[in-house]
């Protein structure tokens, strides 16, 4: 893994915190999702949710979460990379922290929703779209998933 990027499970509040400052400055404050849609019950803190962090230079740059989301199925969620960090692998970083905590966790199928533009990033790390095209908080998804 790139040594300039330190990626974590959350497991302090100080770590939380960071994760959802990241996700607030991506989506709430760039994209204009409404902040209650894109805060929601998956935050709180359960033991079905891992949340992720990546830090460079001990700067929070980039978030995502994992849930269970049925039978051996987990979704990636919130994945989130400050604009500056944007093009410099973490995406692809944390997406790979992400899979390997799903694998340890004995999921055996991964689903996300991705903003549109998004997805070719989400291709060439295997996933593959499914489904119509769909508008989450005014901005068009598509519903992907890949095996483990």
């Amino acid at each position: 893994m790139d040594k300039l990027f330190d990626i974590r499970v959350v497991r302090s509040a100080q770590e939380k915190q960071d994760a959802l400052k990241v996700r607030r400055i991506v989506f709430i404050d760039e994209q204009q999702v409404p902040e209650d849609l894109e805060i929601d019950e998956h935050d709180e803190d359960s033991a079905d949710t891992l949340h992720f962090v990546a830090y460079r230079e001990g700067q929070p740059v980039a978030a995502g979460r994992l849930r269970s989301y049925g039978e051996g199925t987990g979704k990636v969620e919130r994945i989130a990379v400050l604009k500056s960090e944007r093009g410099t692998g973490m995406g692809r970083q944390i997406m790979l922290a992400i899979e390997e905590a799903a694998a340890r966790q004995g999921f055996k199928s991964l689903k996300l929703n991705s903003q549109c533009h998004a997805q070719p990033f989400y291709e060439k790390l295997g996933y593959e779209p499914f489904g119509d095209v769909f508008e989450d908080a005014g901005i068009p998804h598509i519903a992907m998933k890949k095996q483990l």
